[in-house]
């Protein structure tokens, strides 16, 4: 895992001369599309949504390692690696170039990861009765999606769910080793794995408080 080129690129585009103000005014333009269960202080919503992207973006490379090593502890690297290669993909190209280098090109590479994870997620969930990782960003991926805006966002989803079809199909589950598998995600080890890594585990919407409540999650 190239975590280390993703966070450099990140603070690269967060550190970019304009690239709040240019976000700020993606913002302004998005803002009033956002889901009516989506409530924000009119007077503070810019500033909120701002550190949202940037969560949601500085986000990726934390939940990739967390998975790696996860998935090296609880003995299934196997099946968790070719998932991280591809989010990382989503970021970089083959000889580490980045593919965006603003935030909201990177906001656009962070959504088709979160969204991947999520599709994956939902895979498991229907195959073997829980998730690969237990974390449940809905409500961030709903921010993220209109703030990308419908067209673009409804294009990203279909690609994920193109990748995720090639890559877990039916007959993914039904091979003979999916029973251990299964064994394995259940498993105490992984479990505890993941509670050393607490704030996978909630919203970013409920992390960011993005309203003058916590929004339940």
């Amino acid at each position: 895992m190239n975590t280390p080129a993703l966070r450099a690129l990140i603070q690269q585009a967060q550190s970019r001369i304009g690239a709040r103000e240019q976000l700020t005014q993606h913002i302004e333009q998005r803002r009033t599309q956002l889901h009516r269960s989506i409530r924000l202080d009119e007077g503070d919503a810019d500033r909120l949504l701002g550190g949202f992207v940037s969560a949601y973006v500085e986000q990726v490379p934390e939940l990739l390692e967390a998975a790696d090593e996860v998935a090296r502890e609880a003995g299934i690297e196997a099946r968790l690696k070719p998932v991280l290669r591809l989010a990382q993909g989503f970021f970089l190209t083959q000889n580490g170039d980045a593919v965006a280098d603003d935030l909201i090109g990177l906001l656009d590479e962070s959504y088709l990861a979160h969204r991947l994870i999520e599709e994956i997620n939902d895979r498991y969930i229907t195959y073997l009765g829980q998730p690969l990782i237990p974390l449940d960003t809905t409500l961030a991926n709903l921010i993220a999606h209109q703030l990308i805006g419908e067209e673009c966002a409804n294009r990203l989803d279909a690609q994920v769910e193109d990748i995720v079809a090639g890559l877990l199909d039916e007959q993914a589950f039904s091979e003979p080793s999916v029973r251990e598998y299964r064994e394995r995600l259940s498993n105490p080890r992984t479990l505890a794995a993941w509670k050393r890594w607490p704030c996978l585990s909630r919203q970013l919407g409920v992390d960011l408080q993005l309203n003058a409540q916590t929004i339940p999650g």
